[in-house]
């Protein structure tokens, strides 16, 4: 048999085994781990949502009228859809890997169903992280922390390089919708764990 046509039997194979591995063994390990809907997570809105409406109510009243599962829906997918465009996800992952000691920063290592949720489609695993992993961001900081982060980044937390996000402001320096959006995204990630990340980082 010519080499050419082991070479290219060994390809073909090679190729059905990382299908296999890469997409098929994946979904038969989650197909019985239901789906949750936007509803489904729209039943368990973080407090930091309704703290938004009170820090900045007449900005909240003007995008999002008032807090409840509606307005949470459509703030955390702008949010998303922020964070995807600014290419947030470039720089932080979301995903605690079981390496380098990572549980000892972000808590215990990502599971299966922590990403069986609508808000999770397209998964964000990241590749590398030049600002921190987020996915059990929510609750870490506060909302006022996120809103100065996001203006200026180097104010709290001397030598960030991550860039000013200005246009997340209106002239008066006040959150617009893009900014209330994507700290509710912000604020969001993880809060489906059973404990916050800084009580898992300090066992």
């Amino acid at each position: 048999m010519k080499f050419a046509t082991i070479a290219l039997f060994v390809g073909i194979g090679l190729f059905a085994f990382g299908t296999f591995w890469q997409a098929v063994a994946p979904w038969l390990s989650l197909k019985n781990i239901p789906m949750e809907s936007m509803e489904k997570i729209a039943e368990k809105i973080p407090p930091e949502f309704y703290m938004l409406a009170g820090d900045y109510p007449d900005e909240f009243k003007k995008y999002f009228g008032k807090p409840d599962k509606t307005s949470f829906i459509e703030a955390l997918k702008t949010g998303k859809e922020v964070y995807i465009a600014e290419a947030c996800w470039h720089c932080h992952s979301q995903f605690v890997r079981p390496v380098a000691n990572e549980e000892m920063r972000y808590g215990k290592v990502s599971y299966p169903s922590e990403y069986q949720n609508a808000m999770q489609l397209p998964q964000l695993l990241g590749t590398r992280r030049v600002g921190p992993d987020l996915i059990r961001e929510s609750g870490v900081h506060s909302n006022d922390w996120h809103m100065a982060h996001f203006k200026n980044p180097p104010e709290v937390t001397p030598g960030s390089v991550m860039p000013k996000y200005t246009w997340f402001y209106d002239k008066n320096g006040r959150p617009n919708k893009k900014g209330l959006s994507v700290v509710t995204y912000m604020q969001w990630l993880g809060s489906w764990a059973k404990e916050p990340m800084y009580k898992l980082s300090m066992k």
